[in-house]
This record gives C-alpha cells, sequence and structure tokens, in this order.
C-alpha cells in the first residue's frame, strides 16, 4: 500500500469514529467556506467547503511566527462535515447538492440570458434541510468572475514559482515559507503584480490554476489582495481526495476554457513543475484558443533538458516562451499586442 493510501485510509477511518461521536449533536462552529466561482452565458460552477471549525484568522502586521505557524495549522487540521444539503443561488438560478466524503461541494447553474452581471455576480450558498438539528440555513456569500464584452483574453496563471516566491524544487524552504509565512509577508516576483494588472486593464479576467490545497485558498486570496494582483477565481485541489481533488489541473484550465468559449487566453506558468506539458496538452486540445505560453525560468538545473524537450517539440503557432523574469513577459507580449 501506497503512503498516500495508507493516510487515505487513515483519515477515512478517523473521520467515521469522529462523525459517529458527533452525530446526536449540532455542528458547534458549522462555516459554509465558498470559493470565488466563475461563469459566463455557457453557465457557472461554484465550488466551496463545509466545516465544522471557527473561521480563521486574518494576518495582521508584525505579527509573530508563532501566530502564523498556528494559523497555517488551523488551514490544514479541518473538521469536514459529509453529506450536508446545500441550496446554491446565483443569477436567479438556483440547484441542489450535498458535500463530499471531504466536505467539498461542486455545483453548475444555468442562470437566464443577462441576469449575471459583470464584472462580478453575487450568489448565496445555504442549507437545503436538517442536518443534525441545524435550524438555521446559514446563508453564505459567494463570488462569482462574469467577463465582460469588452475583455479582449484571457489569462490563466499558475501560483507557486509563477507569481509567489515558493521555492517548489527545495521542499524544505517551501515547507518553511508556507507555516511560517502569511498573506502580508510573503512575496511576490518582481514586477509580477504590475504585469497582470496590465494584462488585465479594459477587463480581461484572470485564472489563477494551482495544484496547491485548498486549504490555502484564503491565504493565496488574502495574498492577491494584499499585493493588488487582479483578483479572480483560484482553483485548487484536494490534499488527500474527494470530489474536488480528483480534478486534475489540466481539466480545471479546460473547464476555464470551456465556460468563456469567447475568450482566447495566454497561459502563464514556470519551469519548476509540470506547466509546460499541462499547457502544451491545453494547446493541442484546444486549437486556437491561446494565444502565448510563457514558462517562468526557475529550474535549480536549467540544463536539466525537461523545457527543452517541450519547446523543441512544439509544433503549434503559438509563441512558447521561457522567460527568465516579469520583463521578458511583458516585452514579448507588448510585441503581440496584449499589453
Amino acid at each position: 500500500m501506497s503512503v498516500r493510501r495508507w493516510v487515505l485510509e487513515l483519515e477515512r477511518t478517523w473521520d467515521a469514529v469522529r462523525l459517529r461521536r458527533r452525530a446526536s449533536r449540532p455542528p458547534a462552529d458549522f462555516r459554509i467556506e465558498t470559493y470565488v466561482g466563475h461563469g459566463s452565458a455557457e453557465g457557472v460552477v461554484v465550488r466551496g467547503r463545509v466545516l465544522d471549525d471557527p473561521p480563521p484568522s486574518e494576518a495582521v502586521e508584525g505579527e509573530g511566527v508563532g501566530a502564523a505557524v498556528r494559523r497555517t495549522l488551523r488551514q490544514f487540521v479541518t473538521d469536514e462535515l459529509p453529506g450536508v444539503p446545500l441550496r446554491i443561488t446565483v443569477g436567479g438560478a438556483t440547484v441542489k447538492t450535498s458535500t463530499d466524503d471531504e466536505g467539498y461541494f461542486l455545483a453548475r447553474l444555468h442562470p437566464q440570458p443577462g441576469a449575471l452581471t459583470s464584472p462580478w455576480t453575487s450568489g448565496t450558498v445555504e442549507l437545503a434541510g436538517d442536518y443534525r438539528g441545524l435550524s438555521d440555513p446559514h446563508p453564505t456569500g459567494i463570488e462569482v468572475l462574469v467577463p465582460g464584452p469588452d475583455a479582449a483574453f484571457g489569462v490563466v496563471s499558475d501560483i507557486d514559482d509563477t507569481i509567489l516566491e515558493t521555492g517548489v524544487q527545495r521542499v524544505g524552504e517551501m515547507v518553511r515559507q508556507t507555516v511560517t509565512g502569511s498573506a502580508l509577508t510573503r512575496t511576490p516576483f518582481p514586477g509580477a503584480p504590475e504585469l497582470y494588472r496590465d494584462l488585465a486593464r479594459g477587463g480581461n479576467p484572470v485564472f489563477y490554476v494551482s495544484s496547491s490545497p485548498w486549504n490555502l485558498h484564503a491565504f493565496l486570496l488574502g495574498f492577491l489582495r494584499h499585493r493588488a494582483f487582479p483578483l479572480g477565481p483560484v482553483l485548487l485541489r484536494d490534499l488527500l481526495g474527494g470530489a474536488a481533488g480528483r480534478e486534475q489541473k489540466a481539466g480545471r484550465i479546460l473547464e476555464v476554457l470551456d465556460l468563456h468559449p469567447g475568450l482566447p487566453f495566454v497561459l502563464i506558468g514556470d519551469s519548476g513543475e509540470k506547466d509546460p506539458e499541462v499547457y502544451a496538452d491545453v494547446v493541442r486540445s484546444r486549437p486556437g484558443r491561446v494565444l502565448a505560453v510563457y514558462i517562468r525560468e526557475v529550474r535549480l538545473d536549467p540544463g536539466d533538458g525537461r523545457v527543452e524537450k517541450v519547446s523543441d517539440a512544439w509544433d503549434h503557432d503559438v509563441p512558447f516562451v521561457l522567460a527568465a523574469d516579469s520583463a521578458a513577459v511583458r516585452r514579448h507580449a507588448a510585441t503581440l499586442g496584449l499589453l
């Protein structure tokens, strides 16, 4: 049995014992956590999670490392609630769903034409029936990004080592930064916020797609706000499993392209992991939808040949650019008229 499968089985056993022990009483800290959704005339996709945990604290200037560590640990040590019946309403359309074994929910809605407002449409997620004696529906707001008619293109961007200095290839450094940092202390790559704001000018939407776990959604959204990046959906994955976790990165990117068929896209990633291969598959499967692919060079060994294997086999009209920094991306994007 693999380590991951062993951890999954251990977690499921623990969850079953915990739920049996608490099934007879209402959750003490019932909370619907919503993630930023997105939509168009093709429909709306929303996600979130239901937990029995107090809301996490927000980072404050000058706080100590201990406060940051406690906040991070609370984001990962969660008391998720499975089988919660939910009612989701966006743009006058309503659907019912329920949470999976890890407390996640994913719903697709189809509002009437003209019911969505740009650039944002607000909706609600609430209890759709009895759950362990709770009587309050706990209505919770959800925001949905809706690109307007003036958008010329969209941007799909990775996060770790693309806009956020993470050091994914240095595992120890990555863990240290994740555990001890906050939305206020983590740093973006130089020039990245300005580049992304310029790409988003005129209403161009930005979508952030990462293999980081959903546990970091609040942190990453706080980082984007604090560093003045354009706000947009932050599409992540479940750390161990579940319906949301089984979604692969390429699948989430294709979801974005398919839900916004009137927009071409720019893909931005890094050379540290699998972005070149994933983006190549996207370009191949959706011809004519990608304007350019930008890969930030962050490899410890730039001569390892991994990116070059993709670029040497590149047989598309789409530019594939290995960029040293944000300035290099900016220069090339300007030649394409993207800025």
